[in-house]
């Protein structure tokens, strides 16, 4: 996957907000990017982040809405950057972290979520890290795709959206999960890093609510002169700095 270079010595500033992930299992990456860029925030009122590492897409979210936005993540050091990182913003007052396994947030959460999103762990019984901030950032012991669309099922508002961005290849086996539990894919992103590669990711937005027609669009990170692409310029320029 392509990515942007990201310095972990520093903090990365993006236009509206800086990122440390210093203390993170999950390091910022385009992914993260990917997906706090296309998910639908149109009227939403409460959105759930959910292992939110660092902050980032809540932090983009909130860049792009009105929203009260809860952040979740199990790991202590990521839930400390998150709040630092969320208290030195300026949406300070509608980003609320919560240090929780997702499982157990599921059977308390009392809220609803319009918006429900995440970068999933997305590994399932691969080779581990001898590295284990890796480990819980890449692999999915902790959070099983089936175990995640459940604990949504329960707090995801009658009418809300829940997006996901995963390996092309889970893409079957996010869409039927998600099937069983009620949901229907209503729009999809599938990206590629350069034109001459197959596709690497999918963002899948889901609803309860059959689509009439699913959205289908197509991303392309870079060139093959390694430039980025108009679309993904388009996509991401709020954000990134040295874009315009």
């Amino acid at each position: 996957m392509a990515d942007i270079h990201f310095d972990k010595r520093k903090p990365f500033r993006f236009k509206q907000f800086n990122i440390s992930d210093e203390h993170s299992a999950m390091k910022i990456g385009t992914d993260a990017v990917l997906l706090g860029a296309w998910a639908d925030v149109s009227e939403k009122k409460n959105i759930l982040d959910i292992g939110t590492g660092s902050g980032v897409i809540a932090l983009m979210l909130a860049q792009r809405s009105d929203a009260n936005i809860t952040a979740l993540d199990i790991h202590k050091g990521s839930v400390e950057d998150a709040k630092k990182n969320f208290r030195n913003s300026k949406w300070a007052d509608r980003l609320k972290v919560v240090r929780s396994s997702f499982q157990e947030y599921s059977q308390v959460g009392s809220t609803k979520y319009d918006l429900i999103v995440s970068n999933p762990p997305f590994f399932t019984n691969s080779l581990k890290s001898p590295n284990q901030l890796k480990n819980i950032s890449k692999h999915n012991d902790l959070l099983p795709y089936k175990e995640l669309i459940e604990g949504i099922k329960k707090l995801l508002d009658k009418n809300g959206i829940f997006c996901f961005i995963v390996p092309a290849n889970e893409e079957n086996n996010i869409t039927q999960l998600s099937a069983e539990k009620g949901f229907h894919v209503k729009r999809k992103l599938t990206v590629y890093p350069k034109p001459s590669k197959v596709a690497s990711r999918i963002i899948l937005e889901f609803t309860a609510s059959k689509a009439e027609e699913v959205t289908n669009e197509n991303l392309i990170i870079r060139n093959n002169d390694n430039s980025y692409t108009s679309d993904y310029k388009k996509l991401t320029k709020r954000f990134y700095i040295h874009l315009h």
